[in-house]
């Protein structure tokens, strides 16, 4: 960033040999917190553009919110093993493919890193990934727009297709009772290959893909497939920070300022999920995603044309701070006015009253 508000807002990284403006991890750690544990992912797609824009070169970002994501899940799957969501069968065999995956887009990151391309083409593959999810999520919108009743994710002869899929016995042939389902050992692992070659190369969790892929795909319930997915990010985000650490791209330093933030802002999201109006969250998230979108395109041209490069840094990096944290800030709010509507009922009163 151009202006320096204060050496004591500055803390030093020592791995990657810059300084970080140390209250843009707490906002982005919290605001990433509170969508995670609002919509069920990582956050991972906002943080390491986030973690970039701060100042960390690509690779350390990647490894530093891999290993924030790790700590995060780990509480998250705490919670929902509580709760019978969690297939540790299922999530086990797909983690082989996982590791895999995951190191093949590690590798892939260290070669453009030699090449000199990482930011160059890890940007432009987060201008995709980040497009497609704006193109789900506004199509979503329309759907629910059109019609009040809930409505397949997929056309009828896509759901055929994936049913297909779902009933090819290749064998071993594997039971996940926890989950409900019946199917080759290969489906879970393929799945698992293609989010970790996705995890190790853009520094997601994989959730975007994992779920969907586990609902849609395996058939597993949503909240088995929302638990398993945690579980599976636990275990791949240990392993993304412990071979990235290996290759001297992680900043623990910055890993643990921001699951501070994050850990806070993951007990707000689960709990607003109770209050808050899903439709509308959703259409901010729309709005959040082509902003992170324009913050990357703006990084993007300062890389091409030096001139001018420093203006277009400092907006960026306010631009995704500022919708992490409206984004943020407008779940809290929600949250706020539920819990005081709930406590205006005769129900909730009669709660406060026993208590």
């Amino acid at each position: 960033m151009s202006v320096r508000v204060g050496e004591w807002f500055y803390v030093w990284m020592p791995m990657a040999g810059t300084e970080i403006f140390w209250p843009g991890l707490v906002i982005l750690g919290f605001g990433v917190g509170v969508i995670g544990g609002f919509f069920g992912i990582g956050g991972g797609w906002m943080a390491t553009p986030g973690l970039n824009l701060l100042g960390l070169p690509m690779a350390f970002a990647i490894g530093t919110d891999l290993t924030h994501m790790a700590g995060k899940s780990i509480i998250s799957t705490f919670r929902h093993a509580r709760f019978g969501n969690v297939d540790y069968r299922l999530g086990a065999t797909m983690v082989l493919g996982t590791v895999c995956g995951f190191e093949a887009g590690a590798q892939t990151v260290m070669w453009l890193e030699r090449l000199g391309k990482v930011e160059l083409y890890v940007r432009l593959a987060y201008l995709v990934l980040l497009a497609a999810i704006a193109r789900a999520i506004l199509a979503d919108l329309r759907t629910r727009r059109r019609s009040p009743t809930p409505q397949p994710a997929f056309g009828p002869k896509s759901s055929v297709v994936l049913a297909k899929i779902r009933e090819i016995e290749l064998p071993p042939m594997l039971e996940f009772p926890q989950a409900g389902i019946r199917c080759s050992f290969w489906l879970p692992v393929a799945v698992g290959l293609l989010t970790g070659w996705l995890c190790g190369l853009l520094g997601i969790g994989g959730g975007l893909i994992r779920v969907p892929a586990l609902i849609y795909l395996l058939g597993c319930p949503t909240h088995v497939a929302v638990g398993t997915d945690l579980f599976e990010v636990a275990i791949s985000g240990l392993y993304g920070a412990a071979t990235y650490t290996y290759k001297g791209r992680t900043e623990l330093v910055a890993a643990l300022i921001m699951l501070v933030g994050a850990s806070a802002g993951a007990q707000i999201g689960c709990v607003a999920t109770k209050y808050v109006h899903g439709y509308r969250i959703r259409a901010l998230l729309v709005v959040a995603v082509a902003g992170c979108a324009v913050s990357i395109a703006l990084k993007l041209v300062g890389t091409v044309q030096p001139r001018g490069a420093q203006l277009l840094q400092s907006v960026a990096t306010v631009l995704i701070l500022a919708l992490v944290a409206g984004l943020a800030a407008e779940i809290l709010r929600q949250f706020i006015r539920g819990v005081r509507q709930e406590r205006a009922t005769p129900v909730g009163q009669a709660a406060r009253g026993a208590r």
